[in-house]
């Protein structure tokens, strides 16, 4: 690791060899890992980043599952998303349904969308059971667009209602699950799902953000401060898409950010600055170029470009940049060494090409 960021991330090598020497203080390499590789462990940490699921997109991908980030701060989980397989890859890492504290979803697509429902589905029960959720669950996200984008020629469904929220999305899942539910209630005595769910809308600040005006330069407005974490968000920018946020973490251990979707984002720097973690999306240019242009130049309007992170981690003053949410997702599409080289550019703090179940600690490790 750079001197700068030794004082506050500490990582340990993906399949470090037993028996190695000691690395030097001032530096860190994390070379390319093969599909076997083990994932990064941190547990002499506080608090710590553990990446669940580094996919980007819905389809099913080789070796990774969908975007999810978990926030662990001693036995307390705040998690970022939940795409495709996300519950299932939470489980993998080694987390349990009991430390769960918050959700935050930062857009509303269906690879951040899809398991948010199916957490609690899937694993909630009566208080004191064990690996369930039976304690309240806040879930922050985005509210109603108000307008879907204007496309000449394209379906919309529900046009009297084409752009429900978060809290929409619950109720309506919890509506269509209904007898799944009521079965189970009268089977198995289980408790109303609404006692551990409890759905928010974030409320934009007055900034004059709109479907026409989506990314306004604006300060991060908090979320959330329990005592324990003070989460705070702001909007970035992931076309047509409004609203997205990113968020941040601040922990008395150190701070962390999680980008969600976006292409490079001034507000997106402001809300990371001097940040000790930076979790950011990624997209590989040249893979698309070679195979589909017309999607590579969707992707340069929408996405970040790995070649950009390096210049977008130096402004905000980072001490580690993580890649995750990667596209392509299939760890042999794209090499962890070509991620980190192309990501590296500009930027001379630590660099981690995220796998599946890997963590990053924040903050000096426990004596």
């Amino acid at each position: 690791m750079t001197p700068d960021a030794g004082s506050r991330s500490q990582l340990t090598r993906r399949g470090m060899l037993a028996g190695a020497a000691a690395l030097g203080a001032g530096s860190l390499t994390l070379g390319a890992a093969p599909a076997s590789a083990s994932p990064l462990r941190a547990p002499n940490h506080r608090t710590r980043v553990v990446l669940a699921g580094t996919a980007g997109g819905p389809p099913p991908q080789d070796g990774r599952l969908g975007i999810c980030t978990a926030i662990v701060v001693e036995d307390r989980v705040y998690l970022v998303d939940l795409g495709p397989g996300a519950v299932t890859a939470y489980a993998q890492a080694g987390l349990t349904m009991e430390q769960i504290r918050a959700v935050f979803v930062t857009h509303l697509h269906s690879d951040h969308l899809a398991e948010v429902y199916n957490l609690f589905w899937l694993n909630y029960g009566a208080p004191g059971a064990r690996g369930a959720i039976s304690q309240r669950v806040d879930v922050y996200g985005p509210g109603p667009a108000g307008e879907v984008p204007q496309a000449p020629g394209a379906p919309v469904q529900q046009p009297d209602a084409p752009t429900p929220g978060l809290t929409d999305f619950l109720r309506t899942a919890v509506a269509a699950t209904a007898y799944d539910l009521n079965t189970r209630m009268a089977e198995s005595r289980k408790p109303d799902i609404w006692n551990v769910i409890a759905p928010h809308d974030l409320e934009l600040p007055d900034v004059g953000a709109s479907t026409t005006n989506r990314v306004p330069v604006m300060e991060p407005f908090q979320v959330l401060d329990d005592g324990v974490v003070r989460v705070s968000a702001i909007l970035v920018d992931h076309p047509p898409v409004f609203p997205s946020f990113a968020y941040r973490f601040d922990t008395a251990d150190g701070s962390v950010v999680v980008s969600g979707d976006t292409a490079p984002s001034d507000n997106l720097v402001r809300l990371a600055q001097g940040a000790d973690v930076l979790v950011h999306e990624a997209y590989d240019h040249d893979y698309f170029a070679a195979i589909n242009p017309r999607l590579a130049e969707t992707f340069s309007r929408t996405h970040t470009r790995s070649e950009q992170l390096g210049e977008l981690a130096t402004r905000a003053g980072v001490g580690t940049l993580v890649l995750s949410h990667l596209v392509p997702a299939g760890i042999r599409e794209v090499r962890d060494a070509v991620w980190k080289r192309k990501a590296r550019t500009g930027f001379r703090g630590d660099v981690v090409v995220g796998r599946d179940g890997d963590a990053i600690g924040v903050g000096r490790q426990r004596k």
